[in-house]
């Protein structure tokens, strides 16, 4: 009784707490209805370009930033060699009326509304063709050893709804049912709890990834000094010592 009136006056002992329920914030959206594609043919790279600004994500090492911190858009031929040569292309679709972020006049062009509303629009099944981009992620790979995934993305307004996971998820069981388990994530700080969740972790052999950041050079290192070149950080001769004309 005495459990019982303590729980109805909003008070609930320590020893009862872990049986609550969790509160809305720690509570993770549904996500909404997904088709999630491994054809490269579904992908239109227009739209795939779209979906990196929207998740302000770029394919560079160093990145060119507007005043407002925004990656330069990626260059449409290049995303199409990409696209052509990745190894495993995940794309996820979703209906565009379950995109918070997309203007209302784009929402009604699924062309299904009529007697009775828009009801059929509802439950006729996610496609490529229906559906709107709204997560993407892809993997190259040897097609015998090893495979690195890049560029998992999922649009902001839908995040934190396990999408990209289950973007990760999708690429891993095609590697691994195609014998393939050497299989790295290329990410920043920021992303490795999402990779460590996905089930990656530290490299057993304690390796380090090292980016190509220079052009070649015959000079040694003690005669060299960076200098920054666009996207990349080049090494050029130093100028100690006199200079010979």
């Amino acid at each position: 009784m005495a459990v019982a009136a303590a729980v109805n006056g909003g008070y609930l002992p320590s020893k009862f707490r872990r049986f609550t329920q969790p509160t809305v914030s720690q509570i993770r959206p549904t996500p909404p209805p997904l088709f999630i594609s491994t054809n490269p043919n579904d992908v239109n790279p227009i739209h795939l370009r779209d979906l990196y600004t929207a998740c302000n994500h770029s394919c560079h090492r160093f990145p060119k930033l507007n005043s407002e911190g925004r990656v330069e858009p990626v260059d449409i031929d290049k995303l199409r060699k990409a696209l052509l040569h990745s190894y495993v292309v995940a794309s996820v679709f979703t209906k565009p009326e379950s995109v918070p972020d997309l203007a209302p006049e784009n929402v009604s062009g699924s062309g299904l509304t009529g007697i009775g509303g828009d009801w059929i629009g509802k439950v006729v099944p996610v496609t490529p063709g229906n559906g709107e981009l709204v997560g993407f992620g892809r993997a190259v790979s040897d097609s015998g050893l090893t495979a690195a995934i890049y560029d998992v993305m999922v649009i902001p307004s839908l995040r934190r709804r396990g999408i990209g996971r289950k973007i990760v998820q999708r690429i891993l069981s095609i590697l691994v049912n195609r014998d393939i388990y050497d299989i790295a994530a290329l990410c920043s700080d920021q992303q490795k709890p999402f990779f460590g969740a996905c089930g990656f972790g530290d490299d057993v052999l304690v390796s380090t990834t090292m980016m190509y950041t220079r052009s070649a050079s015959t000079h040694s290192e003690d005669e060299q000094m960076v200098k920054c070149a666009g996207r990349q950080l080049l090494l050029v001769p130093s100028l100690r010592g006199n200079l010979k004309i």
